[in-house]
């Protein structure tokens, strides 16, 4: 039986989006009701970005409108020509020529929407280095006058799953430090500031040089 992409975030975004029934969520992404409930009341999937399942075929507008109108109804997956995406191997993520320009504007967007993620994470998220994720951050980037953050599932740096995925684990980490922290009796970590990018420097055209410390990675 062909299967949900990314149900997680999938349920996200029909909780978000919709009038569905838990159940009626449930019995389309294959999550507990409870799971489902938890994540409309924020205490799973914090912060996760939903995906929506008629932008990739999944599901159709008409099809949500016609369970909506019947709670007793149940979602039916799209048939879909797509073949299913293949698992890639563990390693350093390969980024085409064509996108490691953009690399600095994907690390900005990162640090500043998710301040949670460590270095390390950023970097394998858009194939780079520690290095680099570090110029961005305190702002010493040879090409920072010209860096803006976009977001790198935009840019095709990564999927949203990976970035999905990687914040699920940095607020875990987070979470379980912060407890340990509070039983040892000391005040929890503040996160990381973000890099930020002036509202001047905001406004400049979407111009993204070649990054020279790239062609080291």
């Amino acid at each position: 039986m062909p299967q949900v992409l990314m149900p997680k975030a999938t349920a996200v975004w029909l909780v978000e989006n919709t009038t569905l029934t838990f159940d009626q969520i449930s019995a389309f992404t294959g999550l507990h009701p409870l799971e489902i409930q938890a994540i409309a009341d924020g205490e799973v999937a914090g912060g996760m970005t939903g995906l929506d399942p008629t932008t990739n075929g999944q599901l159709t507008k008409e099809e949500i409108k016609r369970c909506e109108a019947d709670p007793a109804g149940r979602l039916k997956l799209s048939a879909r020509d797509v073949p299913e995406p293949v698992a890639r191997s563990k390693g350093p993520r390969y980024t085409p020529v064509a996108k490691r320009q953009d690399r600095p504007d994907a690390i900005a967007w990162l640090l500043k929407v998710h301040p949670e993620l460590q270095d390390s994470q950023v970097a394998k998220l858009v194939g780079s280095t520690k290095s680099t994720v570090q110029s961005v951050r305190d702002r010493t980037h040879w090409n920072m006058q010209n860096v803006r953050p976009r977001d790198p599932v935009t840019l095709g740096l990564c999927t949203l799953k990976d970035l999905n995925d990687a914040v699920d684990r940095a607020r875990r980490k987070a979470a379980r430090e912060d407890a340990a922290r509070k039983k040892a009796g000391l005040p929890p970590l503040e996160p990381q500031t973000p890099a930020d990018v002036d509202p001047a420097e905001a406004d400049q055209p979407d111009v993204a040089p070649v990054d020279a410390n790239e062609h080291h990675n």
